[in-house]
C-alpha cells in the first residue's frame, strides 16, 4: 500500500484526479509552512489529519489521511492490518473527546506488532483530537511526540485542530464534495439563491426554473444533505463549502 507524496494544499495537486475516489487515500505531505508554524507553538514529532465531512470518508473509515508520518510506518501499519487491532483507534472511534494513547494502553493488552512499529519509527504518545459536527465525529487531527503532551498543550492543540483540519480538507471538498453528495447543478443553484434569502418564487426568477422545479430541487437537496428543512440544508451546504 504505497503512500503518495501529495499535498492537497498545492493548488495543482488534485489536477490529475477525476473524482474523490481516485485521490490516494494516504497522502504524505512533508514540510509545510502551516505545520512548521504550529510546531513552534507546541513541539510535536508527527501529525495526521483524517476524515472529510462527507459520507463514507469520515474519521475511522480510512479514506482520507494526510500525514507527515514516515511513509514506511504507514505502509507497514496498513499492510499488516494493525489498524484492526489497534486499541487507540478503537478508543478514538468510540469517543467524542480527546484520546491519549498512554491512557488507552493502560486499559488492556497492546499488540506486539504495533509496539514494534512504534519503536522502529519513533511514533509515540499519539494524541487525537476529534472534529465534531453536532454529535457526528467526521474528522480528527492527531499528534505524536516522544514526551507526553501537557494539559495546556492539549488545550491549545484542541483550539487549532479544526482550523488545521479545514486547511487540509477544503481543497478536496471544494473540488469533489458536490459530486460526492450527488447534488445537481440545479440543486446547487437553488440552494445558492435560497442562501441569499430568496423565496421559491424569487429563486425561480433568478434561475429561470419553474416554481415546481425550484421546490423539487430544494426538497431533493435537503434530503441528500440529510437536513430536516430548507434552512438547515442551506446551513449544511455553506458549512460543507458546497455554496459560498
Amino acid at each position: 500500500m504505497p503512500v503518495s507524496a501529495l499535498s492537497v494544499l498545492d493548488p495543482q495537486a488534485l489536477d490529475e484526479f477525476i473524482d474523490l475516489r481516485s485521490v490516494p487515500k494516504h497522502r504524505y505531505f512533508g514540510r509545510i509552512d502551516i505545520i512548521d508554524r504550529l510546531r513552534r507553538a507546541v513541539p510535536f514529532d508527527y501529525i495526521f489529519i483524517s476524515g472529510l465531512d462527507v459520507d463514507h470518508y469520515r474519521f475511522g473509515e480510512g479514506f482520507s489521511i494526510d500525514t507527515d508520518l514516515p511513509p514506511a510506518f504507514v505502509e507497514a501499519y496498513v499492510d499488516a492490518q494493525v489498524v484492526a487491532h489497534d486499541p487507540f483507534i478503537r478508543a478514538a472511534k468510540a469517543s467524542t473527546g480527546v484520546v491519549v494513547e498512554s491512557e488507552v494502553y493502560l486499559e488492556g493488552e497492546v499488540p506486539q506488532r504495533l509496539l514494534y512499529l512504534q519503536r522502529t519509527f519513533g511514533v509515540h504518545n499519539r494524541t487525537l483530537i476529534p472534529i465534531v459536527r453536532d454529535s457526528t465525529v467526521y474528522g480528527a487531527v492527531g499528534f505524536t511526540r516522544e514526551n507526553k503532551f501537557s494539559p495546556d498543550e492539549i488545550s491549545f492543540l484542541s483550539l487549532v485542530a479544526e482550523s488545521i483540519h479545514t486547511a487540509f480538507t477544503k481543497p478536496l471538498l471544494d473540488k469533489y464534495a458536490a459530486d460526492q453528495m450527488r447534488l445537481s447543478k440545479g440543486e446547487i443553484a437553488c440552494l445558492t439563491q435560497a442562501s441569499l434569502g430568496l423565496t421559491s418564487a424569487g429563486i425561480g426568477k433568478a434561475t429561470g426554473y419553474q416554481l415546481d422545479t425550484v421546490n423539487s430541487y430544494i426538497k431533493s437537496a435537503t434530503k441528500k444533505l440529510g437536513a430536516s428543512n430548507r434552512t438547515q440544508a442551506i446551513a449544511d451546504a455553506i458549512r460543507r463549502k458546497l455554496i459560498a
